[in-house]
């Protein structure tokens, strides 16, 4: 048995994955829009060709994305691919790196060090206000 795609819930889910809400969707759309009408087309089977490139335009996804993307294919590919054990207690991090690719202790005392720099130059500043202030009454 096959199984449909749904279009508009794909629609959907690739505006929450872009963190976009209806509301900025339907304003990319145009006066007629507004929220409820992107929320009716989300619950749509199937959607129009050419409101379909406009959405491809607003969110910048291709057509081909909404028309086919199958969330079910999408987790058996990723179960297939990677198992759990492959990630259970960190035993075998297959295709991930954990490493990072710079010391993060470097990091650290390169911001003292900005940090401190900083300071100093706030104080050395402090001294020279202070000079002017006393400058000033002085006269």
């Amino acid at each position: 048995m096959e199984q449909k795609i749904h279009q508009g819930r794909n629609v959907k889910r690739f505006r929450e994955m872009l963190g976009i809400k209806q509301e900025a969707l339907a304003f990319d759309l145009g006066d007629d829009w507004n929220q409820k009408k992107i929320s009716l087309l989300e619950q749509k089977d199937v959607i129009e060709e050419n409101l379909l490139k406009q959405i491809s335009v607003s969110l910048r996804i291709p057509v081909e994305a909404f028309q086919n993307f199958d969330e079910e294919q999408a987790v058996n590919v990723i179960a297939n691919t990677y198992s759990f054990q492959d990630f259970k207690d960190n035993a075998v991090a297959s295709g991930f790196t954990y490493q990072p690719s710079f010391n993060p202790l470097d990091k650290i005392v390169q911001l003292y060090d900005e940090k401190i720099s900083l300071y100093e130059r706030m104080l050395k500043e402090k001294d020279e206000m202070m000079q002017r202030f006393e400058n000033l009454f002085n006269k």
